[in-house]
């Protein structure tokens, strides 16, 4: 039931739909945890906790709760699949890249999971440093669900390396280059559904370089594309949201 409803939500094309209809599903899922302790409904909960944050909660508090329950519901299964991640939170960035070698195909859900709810984790905690501390964190799971499979669900961790990489101008240290590679190769392996690469391709390396035509050229492109995809719609929507707020401030930025 929680795979059916994710793929429900992933292809709704009703954003506030969503919003309005998620939060008793949400409790729902609560209520299961109480009695069934399953990885898989850990990770359900952990994802569908840290979307909905992301997509359509303002207030900062309520965010932070949001996300911390989320990354609780992530880490609580990462404990049950393997012992060695129950204490992944406090694990030096060099010991986690450690107990990664041993990861294989069948872990990456679990992977995947636990790096882009930690993503969300930080950005509800961008100005606290010891939370941004994390970032390397993030960066070691991605860039092993990647050794082991480039292509994992569509090259969904190329998007958050790249995010990662050009999250600092280069002057401060940050990996345009690279990073820009992340964020194209995200949108190749999605066979151009994932319009989220090219807003934050736009936003964090167009910006950065004060390229106009650059930065506009995608967003229009995102806004052209038809957001309809198995499993891409509403975040497609959401990427043509920011879009159009991208373009709106993009002459007080330029």
């Amino acid at each position: 039931m929680a795979g059916d409803f994710s793929t429900a939500v992933l292809n709704e094309d009703d954003p506030a739909l969503v919003r309005d209809a998620a939060p008793a599903y949400l409790l729902m899922m609560d209520a299961l945890l109480v009695h069934h302790d399953q990885v898989s409904l850990w990770l359900a909960a952990a994802n569908l906790n840290s979307a909905y944050a992301a997509a359509f909660v303002d207030d900062p508090a309520r965010k932070l709760l949001m996300t911390e329950k989320a990354l609780n519901y992530a880490v609580r299964a990462a404990c049950g699949q393997d012992k060695n991640l129950c204490t992944v939170r406090q694990m030096p960035a060099d010991d986690l890249t450690k107990r990664l070698r041993v990861m294989d195909q069948s872990q990456l859900p679990l992977l995947m999971t636990l790096g882009s709810v930690w993503a969300g984790w930080i950005q509800a905690r961008s100005s606290d440093w010891n939370a941004v501390a994390d970032l390397p964190k993030v960066q070691v799971l991605m860039e092993r669900i990647i050794a082991v499979d480039s292509g994992y669900d569509e090259g969904e961790a190329h998007l958050y390396l790249g995010g990662i990489e050009t999250l600092l101008p280069a002057a401060l240290g940050g990996r345009q280059v690279e990073g820009e590679a992340h964020l194209r190769q995200a949108f190749a392996l999605s066979h151009g559904h994932d319009l989220m690469a090219w807003v934050v391709l736009a936003r964090q390396v167009a910006r950065a370089r004060y390229d106009r035509p650059m930065h506009d050229s995608l967003l229009k492109q995102v806004l052209a594309a038809d957001p309809h995809a198995p499993g891409w719609t509403l975040k497609n929507y959401l990427a043509q949201q920011q879009a159009r707020e991208l373009l709106k401030s993009a002459d007080d930025y330029f």
